[in-house]
């Protein structure tokens, strides 16, 4: 059982989708997570969350917010991770139920490892490099981090809505 309820998983799930492709995909192509599609994640957090979660809950949220951008802030400040993921990764937190933390991070984990294989084994393809030749990932030695954290959110706000039960 998942500390967010699956009915508040549900509900963000609608609005979450477009936002964590889009980053995925806009990272790929121009290795920049951009500060609307954060912005458009804390405002789902804002509104939706608000109206779904209880309000000593939704209010915790924006302190782990604060918490995961200030480590974002360090860690891009020494050159561990883009400013964009530390933004889009403290976006991201408020999701998250506390409870859930520690299947948050081996899934996130998991998604990391998987994207990464992933992305350096088609970037090696000549197919698939050919389908989207300007992508700056291709060239690029970083990472697009966005490719794990978008799905990962994902992942997490499905297995909460229940989708996870059929596995």
């Amino acid at each position: 059982m998942m500390g967010l309820s699956s009915q508040a998983a549900l509900w963000f799930l609608p609005f979450v989708v477009p936002i964590a492709l889009w980053v995925a995909w806009s990272d790929m192509k121009w290795m920049k997570i951009h500060n609307h599609a954060v912005l458009a994640l804390v405002a789902v957090y804002l509104v939706i969350g608000f109206l779904v979660l209880p309000l000593q809950v939704w209010a915790w949220g924006w302190a782990s917010l604060g918490l995961v951008l200030v480590v974002g802030f360090v860690l891009s400040s020494v050159g561990l991770l883009g400013a964009g993921d530390a933004k889009f990764a403290a976006a991201m937190a408020p999701f998250v139920a506390l409870s859930d933390l520690a299947t948050f991070l081996m899934l996130l984990g998991s998604v990391v490892l998987v994207s990464f294989i992933a992305h350096r084994l088609a970037r090696r393809s000549t197919v698939v490099v050919g389908m989207a030749p300007s992508w700056e990932s291709w060239h690029r030695r970083e990472f697009p981090m966005g490719l794990a954290l978008g799905p990962s959110l994902l992942f997490y706000l499905a297995l909460a809505a229940g989708f996870g039960a059929a596995l």
